[in-house]
């Protein structure tokens, strides 16, 4: 699940429904379409869309409207839209950059601090350091530009993410890719727009066509995976342990990321006069960028859940700050935060912008199914976002089933996603019905597996599954 300028995309993320639920639908989505899921020029109905996103089909146009005018939609009238995955070129090819080279005519040296802030990283071998000043050599390029639209395209497509992406695969030809700034600076300091234009866009296709032949297993790459293998096992530290038990909770996780270490998160927090803070969210974005920014949010959380507090509210709304004011841009997180009192099975929570969990509730030989509804935007867009609390009385023998999107958005080989449906199905089924938490696991992922018939991981998977026992009644 990566976002936002804090600025012009703020107020496209909020542009034209102050609706909670549109607001991030509009996120989730831009970040599907950034990450690949729905196929290039797959035709979807739109009332298709509206179920899987839990909107009304007024909402789903209105959001689908606001991407097609940044070329990531068609629509058919109103009836199908029509998906398209820009790539790194297109995007670049809609520049235009007159602006920026009269702004920067004779004034570059920002952009040339940045270039040779990239040679000295490359000398050192350092990718981070290299990318960080690689993305704010394009973005100086851009603000020049004055061009707002394109700015609001890069926040929402997430054009730096693709930059770091894409670094890390062509790293063996690095040198050539490090001097081809040059010329796009000389050109910019003498006020020739279009040259820099044509340069900007051979940078680009330089970038791609090393992409194309790249191999893998440069001295980066050989790098990169001895930081990866070090990074899972710190990142293995920030999650509780496997024997940390809550009274009268039977309890199973699960944790996959898509690629080595990832942004999933989840955590329980031994609280004050016997509760329990129970949490699960997804950081946007994958790699090691979300996974340190999964650590600055559990640290935030933690800090803020260990502290007295009147109310959930004001608690989530503190570490929505923290969280805003210590992340880059582009950053934030879905985020569910439950408290749990054993003796009387009261859950309060606030659901920022996460997937429902549900809780399951036999009957006999059925059950009631019940969805812990999102009723805010995730942590980290706005400072000063508002964040409702909820109760839900629990009972002995509920199950509560909390997941990342990993799950619902798993895809199969013709681009269907296995989806909500698909899971309150599955819970309601003989098969998951009064079976133990590990079971239930099993079952999930035995399904998801089933239905994505080998196609790869496209997101980090956490899965957490409680079952409510008797004992702890005042």
């Amino acid at each position: 699940m990566v976002l936002s300028n804090h600025g012009d995309f703020e107020r496209y993320a909020n542009a034209g429904s102050t609706e909670p639920v549109v607001r991030s639908t509009r996120l989730r989505l831009a970040g599907q379409l950034l990450n690949g899921r729905g196929r290039s020029d797959e035709s979807v109905k739109v009332s298709e869309i509206a179920a899987r996103y839990q909107l009304d089909e007024q909402s789903a146009l209105q959001i689908l409207r606001e991407f097609q005018t940044l070329g990531m939609v068609t629509l058919s009238g109103n009836v199908s839209a029509v998906f398209h995955s820009p790539s790194p070129k297109e995007t670049q090819d809609a520049y235009e950059i007159r602006a920026a080279a009269s702004t920067l005519k004779g004034n570059t040296a920002a952009l040339q601090s940045e270039l040779e802030a990239m040679r000295s990283s490359f000398r050192r071998l350092d990718l981070d350091s290299f990318v960080e000043h690689d993305v704010a050599f394009h973005r100086t390029i851009l603000q020049a530009s004055q061009n707002q639209i394109l700015l609001r395209m890069w926040d929402s497509l997430a054009i730096d993410l693709r930059i770091r992406a894409a670094i890390g695969k062509v790293s063996k030809d690095l040198p050539e890719i490090v001097e081809s700034h040059q010329p796009i600076i000389d050109a910019l300091e003498r006020g020739r727009g279009r040259e820099a234009g044509l340069l900007l866009r051979n940078h680009v296709e330089t970038l791609l066509e090393f992409l194309k032949r790249s191999e893998t297993d440069s001295g980066f790459q050989r790098a990169l995976r001895r930081d990866l293998e070090g990074a899972k096992d710190v990142q293995q530290a920030f999650f509780p342990p496997r024997n940390l038990s809550i009274p009268c909770i039977s309890c199973e996780t699960f944790y996959q990321p898509a690629y080595g270490i990832g942004g999933d998160y989840y955590d329980f927090i031994s609280l004050p006069s016997g509760r329990w803070g129970i949490a699960i969210g997804d950081v946007s974005g994958k790699g090691i960028g979300a996974a340190l920014l999964m650590a600055s949010l559990q640290a935030s959380l933690r800090a803020q859940a260990l502290h007295p507090h009147l109310d959930l509210s004001t608690l989530i709304g503190d570490v929505n700050r923290l969280v805003h004011e210590s992340s880059p841009d582009h950053f934030f997180a879905s985020l569910f935060y439950a408290e749990y009192e054993p003796p009387t099975r009261m859950l309060r929570y606030v659901n920022a912008g996460h997937n429902s969990p549900l809780v399951i509730r036999p009957r006999g030989e059925s059950c009631e199914l019940h969805q812990l509804q999102s009723t805010e935007i995730p942590v980290g867009i706005s400072p000063d976002s508002e964040f409702p609390a909820t109760t839900f009385q629990l009972e002995i023998g509920d199950v509560l089933v909390a997941y990342t999107d990993g799950i619902t958005e798993a895809e199969n080989g013709e681009g269907e996603l296995w989806g909500m449906q698909r899971l309150e199905n599955l819970l309601r089924s003989r098969s998951c019905l009064g079976a133990t938490p590990e079971r239930i696991i099993e079952c999930i992922l035995d399904e998801v597996s089933a239905f994505a018939k080998g196609q790869r991981q496209r997101d980090d998977v956490t899965l957490i599954v409680m079952n409510v026992q008797e004992g702890c009644e005042v």
